[in-house]
């Protein structure tokens, strides 16, 4: 992995992190879905090299696994 991508893939995951606890009207479970989400998203880009369908395809998992945790 190169440098800049490690830096934009650090950056979004402290994104991701520290914008959760900005959800404070949504409810527990919402909140873990979203993080389950971007969690994901992140996972997804670095395992796939950025490619556009592992990303969403990481959002949708970690967006299902969220849910399922907050249950």
């Amino acid at each position: 992995m190169n440098c800049a991508r490690l830096i934009s893939t650090g950056t979004l995951t402290l994104l991701v992190v520290t914008g959760v606890p900005g959800c404070s009207g949504m409810s527990q479970r919402g909140v873990d879905t979203a993080a389950g989400a971007g969690i994901g998203a992140v996972g997804g880009a670095v395992l796939t090299g950025g490619s556009g369908i592992g990303t969403v395809g990481g959002a949708v998992v970690g967006g299902v696994v969220g849910n399922q945790v907050g249950k």
